[in-house]
């Protein structure tokens, strides 16, 4: 996984030509304190600019986070149902190997990413919407994307301390870096050749119990450019916004491969008729 390119700070250029100082009427002290007063205003437009582009946005606190996942881990079924694949690409793919199971036999999500990844970052949303809908997410932080990255700052939650519960199925996660780009987790052995087997080395990286792999986002982080994630959770709670045709599209996509794996339940889920349409085109594989 390549690092973005360092930016360079362009050569200061030298002026033209001079001229010859007018003859101004103004006190002596203005034109020493107007140079001072401009010069601060350079240095605090320049400190403002660095903290643009390297450092980490505001989070938004735990509270306001709860608040988030509450609302969009708690959409109505309707409206799920209402956007059927929506605006997300179908790109989870058949694959076939010994099932994947977690410690306690219940068929296994693995998810594998990085922080700093914006298609990570838009993914995130879709598979906490989908995977909600079997279990419940503790732990679960706020952060954004890479700021020198493409679709730089994309909002999103991080699965770096997050705890997954049902009956039905086991998750598991790896975010490799953080948002700068440092060491944060490792895959076992077992899991890279995980994505060695099904992947392309692209992330994000999902595999559906050895069923269906997924490998990068559904959708493109583009319509998650400059909102909150206040605005966000408000637009997956209205059908015909581009957010929730891309997101809870790619979370009934995500749906559907893992009800393939739970034996189709919980029933109130996995018997919806768009759930069980796109299971179809996933085993038909189109």
């Amino acid at each position: 996984m390549a690092r973005p390119p360092s930016r360079r700070r362009p050569a200061a250029g030298k002026h033209a030509q001079s001229m010859r100082k007018p003859v101004s009427r103004r006190p002596a002290w203005v034109g020493p304190v107007a140079t001072v007063v401009g010069v601060g205003l350079l240095v605090a437009a320049f400190v403002a600019y660095r903290g643009w582009t390297t450092a980490p946005p505001p989070n938004i606190g735990t509270t306001d986070a709860a608040q988030v996942l509450a609302t969009i881990t708690g959409l109505r079924p309707a409206e799920l149902d209402q956007i059927g694949l929506g605006s997300a690409t179908n790109s989870i793919k058949n694959v076939s190997g010994p099932a994947l199971t977690g410690a306690d036999g219940k068929p296994e999500v693995f998810y594998l990413g990085a922080e700093y990844c914006p298609y990570c970052a838009a993914e995130r949303w879709a598979m906490i919407i989908g995977l909600s809908r079997f279990g419940t997410f503790s732990g679960l932080e706020t952060t954004t994307s890479s700021s020198t990255d493409v679709y730089a700052n994309t909002p999103t939650f991080t699965f770096r301390k997050a705890t997954y519960t049902s009956q039905y199925l086991d998750f598991q996660a790896v975010e490799t870096l953080d948002r700068n780009q440092n060491p944060l987790q490792s895959p076992t052995a077992e899991q890279t050749a995980l994505l060695r087997s099904y992947g392309t080395g692209s992330i994000p990286f999902v595999d559906f119990g050895n069923r269906y792999s997924l490998t990068g986002a559904t959708y493109l982080p583009d319509i998650l450019a400059g909102l909150t994630w206040q605005q966000v959770a408000v637009a997956l709670q209205s059908p015909g916004t581009p957010q929730a045709k891309a997101i809870l599209g790619s979370a009934n996509l995500i749906t559907a491969a893992t009800c393939e794996l739970t034996g189709q339940q919980p029933a109130k889920v996995c018997s919806s008729s768009s759930i069980r349409a796109i299971e179809t085109r996933l085993g038909t594989g189109r």
